[in-house]
């Protein structure tokens, strides 16, 4: 997600008729930020005010009938990739707001009160997660390497994602350490800096392992490691993208989407744009497997970008976000499925963009970014719904 002061994220109305996809948990897929229309309405409080807001409920729609309420959570910018902590008190997530190169990480209350910055406010910042005893945050960043926005990508050879090798995986204290002149202080830690990109984090909830997205063998590969990057394990090995991992609140299962190479073709293609950190995934599927790696299994075949899945906390379903049922292409809706791939059931029917969708672990809530009742054209949200089967 690329930005400069209220920047934009790449678009899906840039998108060719067929279907391709993401970026890091898939933000690239959100309709294109109206930037000048933003910065119109931005006055020099603009990100205090944005920080001091909290959630507001907002209509139902009839049609949406898992949902018995819904909040919306943030007001204004990009806001999505929205998780969890384990309590369910808190919720990170990556925004790009005025006075910021690119995306940072803050944290909000789950109610939508107390954002707080938790990134350096420098580089492009994305994907990130709460460890299961909430002291640290994880997330990806290029702070280190590139304090300013990430280049914006040649769309000359179609839709392209970059896979940037200057993303470090940092972890850094929900608390502050100090306070100077009114900021405060936080420990930032490096724990990955791989020859490659390193992103896509989610970790398991009895904290005994991470599990994340990395190109540094030469393919874009799913793996998992120890908290502190140690004891890592390559758990996907087909050739072709596979990304975006998120693990079960149980911690036995790991879902993910997978974009596999079917012809000649379709290798020299991701190859040839992989050697300079670009990927052009397309027919992304659900699949699941357990948390070793055994066992995987294709869940959806529906021909589109699927992605964004978390299990729901029943271990029976999985939630995830699909262009589908848009020929095309650029509407975005949350769908559910069994996970032997019956019982596809259409969620959202906002019109907009929905998706990054997870569960509270009690399964009451429902966290997702849409466009809904924005006020600028792209502007994307997090909202949180009361759940109902």
């Amino acid at each position: 997600m690329t930005l400069s002061s209220l920047a934009l994220l790449a678009s899906v109305a840039l998108q060719p008729a067929h279907k391709h996809t993401p970026h890091c948990f898939d933000c690239s897929l959100m309709p294109e930020f109206d930037m000048q229309s933003a910065q119109a309405q931005t006055t020099p409080d603009a990100l205090k005010e944005w920080m001091a807001g909290s959630g507001k409920e907002v209509a139902l729609n009839p049609e949406e009938k898992h949902f018995s309420r819904v909040t919306q959570l943030t007001f204004g910018g990009q806001n999505a990739e929205a998780y969890w902590s384990k309590d369910g008190k808190q919720i990170v997530f990556q925004s790009l707001q005025p006075g910021f190169p690119d995306e940072q990480i803050f944290t909000m209350n789950s109610d939508g009160s107390g954002k707080t910055l938790l990134s350096t406010g420098l580089g492009r910042c994305t994907c990130s997660y709460f460890s299961p005893d909430g002291k640290y945050v994880y997330f990806s960043s290029t702070h280190e390497k590139n304090e300013g926005p990430q280049k914006k990508l040649d769309m000359s050879k179609g839709y392209l994602w970059m896979v940037n090798p200057d993303f470090g995986l940092y972890r850094t204290t929900t608390k502050p350490l100090s306070t100077n002149n009114n900021r405060p202080t936080r420990a930032i830690e490096r724990i990955l800096q791989l020859p490659g990109y390193v992103a896509e984090t989610t970790i398991d909830p009895s904290g005994k392992f991470m599990t994340f997205t990395s190109d540094f063998e030469g393919d874009l590969e799913i793996y998992r490691s120890d908290l502190n990057g140690k004891n890592m394990k390559r758990l996907t090995n087909e050739a072709g993208y596979d990304g975006g991992p998120f693990v079960s609140w149980d911690g036995k299962k790991i879902v993910w989407r997978r974009d596999l190479l079917e012809s000649d073709a379709e290798r020299t293609d991701y190859q040839g744009l992989l050697a300079q950190h670009l990927v052009r995934p397309s027919k992304l599927e659900i699949w699941i497997m357990d948390s070793n790696g055994k066992n995987a299994k294709q869940v959806t075949k529906v021909g589109a970008a699927s992605f964004a899945p978390f299990v729901h906390p029943d271990g029976k379903r999985i939630i995830f976000c699909s262009n589908f049922k848009d020929p095309r292409g650029r509407e975005f809706d949350l769908f559910m499925i069994n996970t032997d791939g019956t019982g596809l059931e259409q969620i959202t029917f906002s019109g907009d963009f929905d998706g990054f969708p997870m569960f509270s672990r009690d399964g009451k809530k429902l966290l997702f970014a849409s466009n809904r009742y924005g006020k600028v054209r792209g502007e994307t949200n997090v909202f949180v719904a009361d759940w109902k089967d």
